[in-house]
């Protein structure tokens, strides 16, 4: 298991066990590598400029008795969540695995996604309870205030945005940051058109509707933060992987005629690794097998963390997790 990459281990029963931890890891569908400490200072903006935008949207929401600013503040507050923990993936993923903690602190984006994502959701179950309040006894609004204070909002979410567009392509925890800001710049927006009707329409209905708009909002996008958190707590084939086109390839490769112990899984948000075992009758190639198969599980798949063993598939020393349904 811990094989220097291109070193191929022989052990007894005609197994070989090739293990590759690729130098510049590419991580996830399509990554390029973890996100660099340059993007540090755009994090730290963007978390304090919307932290501050949150407390001011909390205190003039209830200034003027505007839930559906509240409510943004909420959903604002979450997307703080995300660039903490878009944040905190980046760092963490760039320290060094220990003696005791093997893949470093990688899966900690993924506990805090699940945290991240029941937070919100709990928050979505008050917001509909006091939307509801509203509809049955309404409250005077100052559309004005809500108006303006949702137009800097607008400002601070694209600002942020645009500090993270340069790295979006090449890092799905910057991808993420980059289109949580966008989202929250077109709530803002939604909330400064209510607030425009209610100051021109007098219509205070306006603003628990709005509200109700923004948490279903809300739990959309945390419903699948949920989903796929929690699929990657599980250790389930991560989202844009093919686990059948992953075994295709493998089965492709020269001298290969079977493969079975088949995993995948995200050691993090942004890091996916693989083991397999490849019943392999021929000797010889081991090495250049090793290369072709973890430049193919890079390019193609994403996975640069990948575990192979090798077998000759000899009936005198059957391999004990060759059986379906093995684990």
């Amino acid at each position: 298991m811990g094989a220097a990459p291109g070193n191929v281990h022989t052990h007894e029963h005609g197994h070989d066990h090739v293990h590759d931890h690729a130098h510049g890891h590419a991580h996830g569908p399509g990554g390029h590598g973890h996100a660099p400490a340059s993007f540090d200072r755009a994090f730290a903006l963007g978390v304090g400029l919307n932290v501050a935008f949150v407390l001011a949207e909390v205190g003039f929401g209830l200034r003027a008795h505007s839930l559906a600013l509240i409510a943004d503040a909420g959903h604002n507050l979450g997307d703080v969540l995300a660039l903490v923990l878009a944040w905190a993936g980046t760092v963490l993923a760039r320290s060094e695995p220990t003696p005791r903690r093997t893949y470093g602190m990688r899966r900690f984006s993924i506990l805090a996604a699940v945290a991240n994502a029941g937070i919100l959701l709990v928050a979505v179950g008050a917001i509909i309870v006091e939307a509801l309040d509203r509809f049955r006894h309404p409250a005077p609004i100052a559309g004005g205030i809500v108006s303006i204070v949702a137009a800097v909002g607008i400002a601070i979410n694209l600002g942020t945005a645009l500090a993270f567009m340069r790295g979006r392509e090449h890092d799905l925890n910057i991808r993420g940051a980059f289109i949580h800001m966008l989202g929250d710049a077109a709530a803002s927006v939604g909330v400064v058109v209510a607030g425009l009707l209610i100051a021109a329409t007098g219509l205070l209905w306006i603003d628990p509707l709005v509200s109700l708009l923004l948490a279903a909002l809300i739990t959309w996008s945390s419903w699948g933060l949920a989903k796929d958190s929690v699929n990657l707590a599980m250790d389930a084939v991560p989202a844009g992987i093919d686990p059948l086109e992953v075994d295709a390839m493998l089965r492709g490769l020269e001298g290969v005629v079977e493969v079975h112990d088949l995993h995948i899984w995200g050691m993090s948000t942004t890091d996916v690794a693989l083991t397999a075992h490849l019943i392999r009758p021929c000797h010889g190639g081991e090495d250049a097998l090793l290369a072709t198969a973890t430049r193919l599980l890079r390019e193609r798949f994403g996975i640069a963390h990948a575990t192979l063993q090798v077998e000759q598939g000899l009936a005198i020393h059957p391999c004990d997790l060759a059986a379906p349904g093995s684990v």
